[in-house]
């Protein structure tokens, strides 16, 4: 599993970010020098993404996987605890980390995602997910990009072509393409809304087994998470604080300043020591 880090490497105050199902480190690249000054900042490519590995079993696609690669991790870092930021997966693999008896994360943000997730959303990200796309010019692609990441909110020409940058990869022929293993989507097929309901049963029971404080961001336009589950898990578990981001969908993606400042102020609330 590849990462990317900011920040003096033998800093013990350690923050790890983590991406989106189909995206990868480099989503946080602004979230991490912004936050270099306090923290060492590691951000994970999760396997079958980016510069990591893929798995052989497209079966272990899936939370219970990626949290014991980040176990793995943490012991690399060999420090005796974390913060967290998640979107989205990243969030669930960091609900699932937290939930741990003695889990190593001291503070979490989870950002647009919840234990209950809106079947027709899920839907949504696995036709995406499992749709092959080949594209003739970076230009195509970063349209791609643009249109299908609509939700992210407003953002200028520049910041689009990062977001498209970091998720595309060319290809000997000349072509380009998304930077994920395909066979990530195969967890995805076949979802029932029965299987969901099953799954969000376990990831409730999570939920409510973390004891640390925790950040809960929604975009007010998101349809992965609605307003009735955030509200729900500002009251059971670790009984979150919400902000909510007017005008963004499923997810903010922390590249502007203001956003960046609400992720500052909940980690730094207390003096680090």
């Amino acid at each position: 599993m590849a990462y990317k880090q900011w920040g003096e490497p033998d800093n013990p105050e350690v923050l790890i970010c983590v991406h989106g199902v189909s995206r990868v480190s480099s989503d946080f690249d602004h979230l991490a020098a912004a936050l270099s000054d306090r923290y060492r900042v590691i951000c994970p490519d999760v396997v079958g993404r980016g510069h990591s590995s893929w798995l052989k079993n497209p079966q272990f696609y899936a939370v219970p996987q990626y949290v014991s690669d980040m176990v793995t991790l943490v012991a690399r870092l060999d420090v005796p605890r974390v913060d967290w930021f998640g979107t989205s997966m990243g969030g669930l693999i960091g609900m699932g980390l937290a939930a741990l008896p003695d889990s190593p994360v001291r503070r979490m943000i989870v950002n647009d995602v919840g234990p209950t997730l809106n079947f027709p959303a899920i839907a949504r990200i696995a036709e995406y997910l499992g749709t092959e796309k080949r594209f003739a010019s970076f230009d195509e692609g970063l349209d791609y990009i643009r249109t299908v990441s609509a939700p992210f909110g407003p953002h200028s020409d520049e910041e689009w072509a990062k977001l498209a940058r970091d998720v595309l990869v060319q290809e000997e022929s000349g072509q380009w393409k998304r930077h994920y293993d395909p066979a990530i989507a195969k967890s995805f097929q076949g979802l029932s809304e029965q299987m969901v309901l099953q799954g969000e049963a376990a990831l409730w029971a999570a939920w409510d087994a973390i004891r640390c404080p925790v950040l809960l961001v929604r975009g007010s336009d998101s349809d992965l998470l609605t307003r009735e589950t955030a509200q729900q898990m500002t009251q059971r578990g670790p009984k979150a604080e919400l902000v909510e981001l007017p005008g963004i969908g499923h997810a903010p993606t922390f590249m502007h300043e203001d956003q960046i400042a609400i992720a500052r102020r909940f980690l730094l609330r207390h003096e680090l020591h």
